[in-house]
């Protein structure tokens, strides 16, 4: 089965638990998944299981593979993980981290990693920031560069954990428009986005985590809801379509807010 399998995972630190026997569906190659839902729902957790750097129990598959049971290599080979910030302190220029990223889990092909490295942050944009040392770059500058870092394999399955916090408009859009093209050559894209109207805009799919486990899972048209986002996110919304066609969230106030003020109107 071509995509990526999810069931009966069980995800927790310790004794606390995050994510209790959750099942998606198919996550299919050429789309981009986004995976949204409040505080503590679990995103990044989910994304660190799927990679191997958090404890996990169930069914992680890729393309019918059994994740869980391929080497560290192997799994470098298919997975290209984007954290949310890269660690500090590495004395490294950009195309160092490429090249390294590059080295993880496989020999390349042609011995000519720099070149690979340079088309990759060609393709970003940002070949400019070739020789410039990692520590000295903005935070948008850094995401970026941790994106080189994720897709410089060319792997199958591509994890993001809110790649576009740092960036701004512009290079939100060229980011997620560069997720767009990745999944249409044939890729699994699952990205988390507390953004809802990027969300609504980009993804082919939405996956709502809320209260450890699955809320809703579908086209952004059929997930974006009024009732959705008062049950999960406590608010009052409007889910509306622009002048172009696109999807637009638009919120109103916070339920809790607007009990609290009904009460103290009556007292």
């Amino acid at each position: 089965m071509s995509g990526l399998s999810l069931n009966h995972l069980n995800v927790g630190y310790g004794r606390r638990p995050v994510l209790r026997d959750l099942s998606l569906p198919l996550i299919r190659p050429g789309e981009v998944t986004v995976l949204a839902g409040p505080n503590a729902a679990g995103k990044s957790t989910l994304l660190r299981a799927i990679a191997r750097l958090a404890p996990a129990t169930g069914e992680i598959r890729l393309d019918g593979e059994d994740l869980r049971s391929l080497s560290a290599a192997a799994r470098a080979k298919k997975i290209g993980f984007m954290p949310q910030t890269l660690p500090s302190g590495a004395a490294l220029s950009v195309l160092e981290t490429v090249i390294a990223a590059l080295r993880a889990g496989q020999a390349v092909e042609g011995g000519r990693p720099g070149q690979r490295a340079m088309e990759v942050l060609t393709r970003l944009g940002i070949e400019q920031l070739a020789l410039s040392d990692l520590d000295q770059l903005s935070g948008g500058q850094r995401q970026m560069v941790s994106l080189a870092q994720a897709i410089v394999r060319d792997p199958r399955l591509l994890l993001l954990d809110e790649p576009t916090s740092a960036l701004d408009l512009a290079r939100q859009v060229r980011l997620l428009g560069e997720l767009r093209r990745i999944a249409a050559e044939g890729r699994v894209v699952l990205a988390v986005l507390h953004d809802l109207a990027l969300a609504a805009r980009w993804a082919d799919r939405i996956a709502i985590l809320h209260q450890g486990g699955l809320y809703a899972f579908g086209p952004p048209a059929e997930v974006l809801t009024p009732v959705m986002l008062a049950e999960v996110y406590g608010v009052r919304a409007r889910v509306e379509t622009c002048s172009q066609g696109h999807l637009m969230v638009q919120i109103d106030s916070e339920i809790a807010a607007a009990v609290s003020s009904d009460l103290n109107a009556h007292v």
